[in-house]
């Protein structure tokens, strides 16, 4: 069968690209070896959110007399629950992905694919039988996995990976968590939250290490306060997994320790999946181990694209989407504006959680910015008092000479919700008084981006 397009790999990157193809008049194919979706909505950003849900509404039942409810009876995780719970929405969310692809129009083979030609796909399904497929153009969308490290290999069962960590048989009764990224402190919270013993041990010298110091510092008050224990300036240096429970040595400032514990987590970053899809075949040229690329994702083969994890930028969900459309954009003869890496919005689903985009403020001095920089707790917050969710702040970066804004940094509560604002802000280059004077309702969480803006300039009102 020929296609104008064969998308390999059907996850955010992908099956974005694959419709938006369909959608400008091209006849597209995607191949996908597991669940349509790819890691982001079957083994990731989906079935976590569930989970920390779930822990959120334990903890909310479990402060209920906080807000004046009674409630009668011993409130405790459902740990199988919770599971069955975050497998259903990942099932559900794949199962609306296939609709999309069905509705326009787009054939999904399933197996694995690999390049058999500047024009051609081979795909090998679960039976082995082998078939060829070819391609006016192609994407390459096959994401990334769990990195492992030569001293914390994963076997599955006592040391794993996020994917075992989202449907493990039972609830453990400890645990250590190495590396605080987003994927390890989200998963260090969770099974805080639920009861779980955590032991979070993270390289550099605070949590979250791309964050904001000032942010990092108020997430590991906020995670010292739930009692889970923190080892900063840490590396694990090895796992004996002879005995029932894992012996953990940890290498720290003051000397070694040995930390017990049913399960280690590894959340040590992720590996792109670019062996055997046939780059070498083809010489395509990596760089820093990913698949280099233009600024609309073509690789020095013509035909040939990649984006997502594979390619250099920030391992994200929404950036792989945002790629996959201005590279189809370009395909179709579009003129697309390229995806701009500045103004790329992250996110942390911990509790608090954390929300950022440009640069910190030690990244702009570094820079040679002069800057303004305005800070609001949530503390001074009416909406966040009512809330019950006090910690946190907003602190923007302003560059002082022209008033654009250079970063964003919140924690707190609901705020992965409000960076949308300020990326909109960013692209139009508002200015920091021109956010000041844009009225926001109260009372909301969002009040707090206005009175940062404000607290820069010295104006503002409610501290």
């Amino acid at each position: 069968m020929s296609y104008d397009l064969i998308v390999i790999g059907s996850g955010p990157g992908g099956y974005v690209a694959a419709i938006r193809a369909a959608q400008l008049g091209m006849n597209v194919a995607v191949v996908e070896k597991e669940n349509v979706g790819g890691i982001c909505l079957n083994w990731g950003c989906i079935p976590t959110k569930s989970l920390l849900k779930s822990a959120q509404a334990l903890e909310y039942a479990s402060h209920a007399s906080d807000y004046g409810v009674s409630i009668s009876g011993e409130v405790k995780a459902d740990f199988g629950a919770m599971v069955k719970r975050s497998r259903d929405v990942a099932d559900g969310m794949s199962k609306g992905v296939q609709f999309l692809l069905k509705k326009n129009k787009i054939e999904v083979i399933n197996g694995y694919g690999r390049l058999d030609g500047k024009n051609s796909v081979e795909v090998v399904d679960e039976t082995g039988k082998r078939t060829s497929h070819s391609a006016k153009q192609i994407i390459l969308a096959t994401g990334a996995r769990s990195r492992e490290l030569p001293n914390l290999e994963q076997d599955g069962e006592k040391i794993i990976g996020y994917r075992q960590a989202l449907s493990l048989p039972k609830q453990p009764k400890s645990m250590v968590v190495v590396g605080s990224g987003a994927i390890g402190s989200e998963f260090a919270y969770f099974y805080q939250a639920i009861g779980t013993e955590v032991t979070l041990v993270e390289y550099m010298p605070t949590l979250v290490p791309n964050e904001d110091q000032e942010v990092a510092k108020q997430l590991e008050r906020n995670f010292k306060k739930s009692k889970m224990k923190i080892y900063t300036e840490a590396s694990v240096e090895s796992v004996d997994t002879s005995g029932k429970l894992c012996k953990v040595t940890i290498k720290t400032k003051k000397g070694e320790e040995i930390i017990e514990a049913e399960i280690v987590l590894s959340a040590v970053g992720i590996t792109p999946n670019i062996e055997n899809i046939g780059l070498e075949d083809l010489g395509i040229e990596l760089e820093k181990g990913k698949v280099k690329v233009n600024e609309f994702y073509q690789t020095n083969v013509p035909s040939v694209y990649a984006i997502g994890d594979i390619v250099a930028g920030p391992a994200l969900a929404h950036v792989a989407s945002a790629e996959g459309i201005v590279c189809v954009e370009k395909i179709a003869g579009l003129n697309p504006e390229p995806v701009d890496y500045s103004n790329i919005p992250g996110c942390t689903y911990t509790n608090p959680e954390i929300s950022s985009l440009g640069l910190t403020e030690e990244k702009a001095k570094a820079a040679g910015y002069e800057l303004k920089i305005g800070k609001f707790p949530f503390s001074a917050s009416g909406k966040a008092s009512a809330a019950g969710q006090k910690d946190g702040f907003v602190k923007l970066i302003f560059d002082a000479k022209y008033g654009e804004l250079l970063g964003a940094h919140m924690i707190g509560g609901n705020v992965t919700e409000m960076i949308a604002e300020l990326v909109v802000a960013k692209k139009l280059e508002i200015t920091g008084h021109e956010l000041i004077k844009s009225i926001h309702p109260h009372p909301t969480m969002s009040e707090a981006i206005m009175e940062a803006a404000a607290a820069a300039y010295d104006e503002v009102i409610h501290l």
